[in-house]
C-alpha cells in the first residue's frame, strides 16, 4: 500500500488545487513518452486517482487504507479490527485504568486459538464421514446415503477453508497492531490502615469488675455467662 500524501510530495491537508499541481509536475517526468519509468508513472496515477476522490481520501485518511488498492488480506484485518475498536470505545472503563492494545493482542490470541480448535473439530468430523462412505456398499441406482455422504463431507472441507482463511485475517490484524504501546496511568498506592493499639487493663480496672459482678443479682450472671459461687457443703449433725 503506497502513500499518496508522500508520492506526490504533499501534506495531507493539501487542497485539490495542490494536488492537481503537484500530479501534473511528476507525470511530465514519470511518463514514458517523456524518458520516465512506466512503474513510477503507474504509481503517481495511483496517488492522483486516490486523493482526487473525496470519499476514497477520507477513507484513506481514517484508516490508512484504500479499498481499491489495499490487499485483499489487509482489508480483511482491518474487519477483524473495526469490531474489536468499537469495542474499546464502548468499555465503560477510564482510560489508562486498563491496555486496550493489549487487550486486542489478547482477543485477537484467544480467536486464532478458537478457530484452530474448531478446525481439528471439523478434521475429526470429517475423517468419520469418509470412514462411513468407505464401508458403505453403493446400492444398484441411484447412491442416495453415499451421494449424501459426499455432499457432507464437502460442506465439512468448505468450513475448514473457511476457518483457514479467518485466521488468516486476525494474523493480519495481529500484525497490524505491532508496535503499539499504551500508557498507563501510575498505581497509586492505597493508604495501609495503623492496627489500633491494645488497651491493657489496669489493676484498678480489673477490681472495679469484680466488684460490679459480686454485686451483680444472679440472673445477671446467669444471662452474663458467670457461674454463681458454690455453696460449701455443711458438716453432718
Amino acid at each position: 500500500m503506497i502513500d499518496p500524501y508522500a508520492t506526490l510530495g504533499l501534506d495531507r491537508d493539501a487542497d485539490a488545487a495542490a494536488v492537481k499541481r503537484a500530479y501534473r509536475r511528476l507525470a511530465k517526468t514519470a511518463h514514458p513518452d517523456g524518458g520516465g519509468d512506466i512503474s513510477a508513472f503507474e504509481t503517481v496515477t495511483a496517488a492522483y486517482d486516490l486523493l482526487r476522490d473525496p470519499v476514497r481520501r477520507k477513507v484513506y485518511d481514517d484508516t490508512g487504507y484504500d479499498p481499491q488498492m489495499a490487499d485483499a488480506l489487509d482489508l480483511k484485518g482491518l474487519m477483524v479490527l473495526e469490531t474489536l475498536v468499537n469495542d474499546i470505545i464502548l468499555d465503560e472503563r477510564e482510560p489508562g485504568s486498563f491496555d486496550p492494545v493489549a487487550a486486542l493482542r489478547r482477543k485477537l490470541t484467544d480467536d486464532i486459538l478458537k478457530n484452530r480448535f474448531h478446525i481439528l473439530e471439523l478434521e475429526r468430523h470429517r475423517n468419520r464421514v469418509r470412514q462411513h462412505m468407505d464401508r458403505l456398499a453403493r446400492r444398484p441406482g441411484a447412491d442416495v446415503l453415499g451421494s449424501m455422504l459426499r455432499a457432507r463431507s464437502q460442506s465439512i472441507a468448505e468450513a475448514i477453508r473457511t476457518a483457514e482463511k479467518q485466521i488468516e485475517a486476525i494474523e493480519q490484524a495481529y500484525a497490524m497492531i505491532e508496535g503499539y504501546a499504551y500508557e498507563l496511568e501510575p498505581l497509586v498506592p492505597r493508604p495501609t490502615a495503623e492496627p489500633e493499639p491494645e488497651i491493657a487493663e489496669t489493676g484498678a480496672e480489673t477490681e472495679a469488675a469484680d466488684e460490679v459482678a459480686a454485686a451483680a443479682p444472679v440472673e445477671i450472671l446467669e444471662t452474663a455467662g458467670v457461674a454463681e459461687p458454690a455453696e460449701a457443703p455443711r458438716a453432718a449433725e
